[in-house]
């Protein structure tokens, strides 16, 4: 690893874990959370390799751990995947970073895989909490983590393509 690639995961890690203390937009609906912005250093990793990806999503994880529900240090733990799955991708199909049809078809793919492993780490914190007997798997968990986090997903990954479109230009 190069240290160019060691300081940007530095920095990517540091932005994850800031963006969720300071971001004035926050909704907090265990096990679902909705932080403005707070997958877009996972989301820009994405585009610049697949081990700034791993390294990022794990960095981030940990902040969340150290500031957080264990729920959504496991939601965050499971960012693993769509980052990974996306960079690998990308590394595979670079062209599509700038056609904008094949953007919106990929943010959309990788906001499914994102919800899908989330709902995933969910659920056994869901069925083993006596107190959450009362509601409904569907509301809670499709409903809030799936939905909720689906459209989550897409606005930050539409504030990353932003972003890395704006700093590709520099």
């Amino acid at each position: 690893m190069k240290t160019k690639d060691l300081a940007i995961s530095a920095i990517l890690i540091a932005i994850g874990i800031v963006i969720p203390m300071v971001m004035p937009i926050k909704l907090f609906l265990p096990p679902a959370s909705y932080t403005l912005a707070a997958h877009v250093p996972v989301f820009i990793a994405m585009f610049i390799s697949p081990l700034i990806a791993i390294l990022v999503s794990l960095g981030t994880a940990f902040g969340f751990l150290m500031t957080s529900t264990p729920e959504i240090a496991a939601r965050a733990l499971s960012h693993i995947v769509f980052a990974t799955i996306g960079a690998l991708y990308i590394r595979k199909h670079p062209e599509m970073k700038d056609n904008p049809k094949q953007l919106i078809l990929f943010s959309v793919w990788i906001s499914l895989i994102h919800v899908i492993a989330e709902m995933i780490v969910v659920t056994p914190f869901f069925i083993s909490d006596p107190s959450k007997a009362s509601q409904s798997y569907l509301i809670v968990v499709l409903g809030l983590v799936g939905v909720g986090g689906f459209v989550h997903s897409l606005v930050d990954f539409s504030i990353a393509s932003f972003i890395r479109d704006r700093l590709s230009k520099i």
